[in-house]
């Protein structure tokens, strides 16, 4: 029969490592609740300003919940993983962080902001803005092949810090398993993020999380790379309303990806009244980058998409 268990706080990892001792042993139809914490780690709280930057020590940064071991999971096999349930606490952050994002070199200067997430609807990004919050792990993952001390960042073809928003409540994860007993690992909560992240933190938060695990045997399904099925629309929050879109056009699809942002940033810049840097958090917490095509003789185009249902009615 299945068995619902609930995961440790006080026991967290900062790399994949196949030695890593399993923190939880559990059978494949089990359910587990974790409580994660924010990616800081608590180098940041609700009343930090952007001078806890400077002091952020990044060993301490990604502690994710496990390893949970999976009794039956072979190499080759697939582990589903299924979103049961996602809940954020109380407080969360985003911010520039200096040398990294989409446009660092336009944004060199670190900047932290927090925010209230009590009312666990919005993200009141300013009076007049309201983010949906649409909570999911950025980091979900198995331990990799030859995990020996490897880095949270980047993700692989294991999953770890793959961010894809979409892997919110009622979807499924799909991943191959690489080591016995899978050796799963989540964190790095999110409130809400863009497609891209693009200033390469989403509203990062401590949360609540509830997932099924299920083995599928290597016979019925083999997979190279993470999977996923969603339950329903892509962005079902704000899908009622208007997006305004930008574009970047030429043969590189990074440069393409930055031009369509940087117009976007000035479109909600001057559009809303807004400081460029906070566009950009905004952009990074619901802007959408698409590839739009790339069919057409190496002249690709990548748009950026913003959802306007976040603006108050009187503002647009």
């Amino acid at each position: 029969m299945a068995e619902t268990h609930k995961f440790t706080t006080d026991r967290v990892h900062y790399t994949w490592h196949k030695e890593h001792e399993p923190i939880l042993t559990i059978d494949s139809g089990d359910t587990v609740v974790f409580e994660t914490r924010e990616v800081s780690d608590n180098q940041f709280n609700f009343h930090s300003t952007t001078e806890a930057i400077s002091e952020l020590d990044w060993d301490y940064v990604y502690p994710l919940s496990g390893p949970v071991y999976i009794n039956g999971a072979e190499p080759g096999d697939t582990l589903a993983v299924e979103i049961l349930d996602l809940k954020t606490k109380h407080w969360g952050w985003t911010a520039v962080l200096p040398g990294l994002g989409l446009l660092a070199e336009d944004y060199p200067d670190a900047y932290l902001r927090t925010f209230d997430l009590s009312d666990g609807k919005y993200i009141h990004f300013s009076d007049d803005i309201k983010v949906p919050i649409e909570p999911f792990l950025g980091t979900m993952g198995v331990c990799p092949k030859d995990g020996d001390g490897t880095p949270i960042m980047p993700p692989g073809n294991f999953g770890g810090n793959l961010d894809v928003r979409q892997l919110t409540i009622g979807t499924k994860l799909y991943l191959p398993v690489q080591q016995a007993g899978a050796l799963f690992s989540c964190g790095d909560g999110h409130a809400a993020q863009g497609d891209g992240e693009v200033c390469v933190s989403a509203l990062e938060c401590p949360m609540y999380a509830s997932l099924k695990f299920t083995v599928i045997k290597a016979s019925e399904k083999s997979i190279p790379s993470p999977q996923f099925q969603t339950k329903g629309g892509l962005t079902q929050k704000v899908n009622h309303d208007d997006f305004y879109g930008t574009t970047g056009v030429g043969p590189d699809l990074m440069t393409g990806a930055q031009e369509a942002l940087r117009t976007m940033i000035d479109y909600v810049s001057e559009t809303y009244n807004m400081e460029k840097i906070d566009a950009y958090l905004l952009a990074s917490l619901c802007v959408d980058l698409k590839i739009s095509e790339l069919v057409d003789a190496g002249q690709y185009v990548v748009s950026a998409l913003l959802p306007l249902s976040i603006f108050d009615d009187s503002e647009k």
